[in-house]
């Protein structure tokens, strides 16, 4: 999976965080509040994002709408594999990342694989 295109992120992002399907429309809506953008832009990339297996979409009348295939959770954790699949050394690379965490970022690390171990053991 690679990382998405920054205008890409941007619809990703408001579709994750407003957690319901939308139309190209209501994307652009929110995106002209803070910058005016084509219509036909948002729609073609809405279109690339379900092509790349990003989004779903389903017609409600006329329009499309479109809806997350994963969560944000699962596509950051998917680039993350990636990056240490594609590393010679993942122990290594696991370490270093581990060595930039925050204390909180720490505590979520720890918590994570507590719930995967309780999980396993069920």
């Amino acid at each position: 999976m690679r990382q998405l295109g920054e205008l890409e992120a941007e619809i990703m992002h408001r579709l994750w965080a407003w957690g319901r399907p939308a139309t190209a429309r209501d994307v652009l809506t929110d995106i002209n509040k803070q910058r005016p953008l084509a219509y036909s832009t948002v729609k073609t990339v809405a279109d690339i994002l379900h092509h790349k297996g990003m989004l779903e979409r389903h017609k409600e009348g006329r329009a499309w709408v479109y809806e997350p295939t994963c969560t944000r959770q699962q596509y950051t954790a998917a680039l993350m594999q990636q990056a240490l699949g594609s590393n010679p050394d993942p122990a290594g690379t696991l370490v270093s990342f581990v060595e930039r965490m925050t204390p909180d970022e720490a505590d979520a690390l720890r918590s994570a694989l507590r719930a995967v171990k309780r999980r396993s053991e069920a």
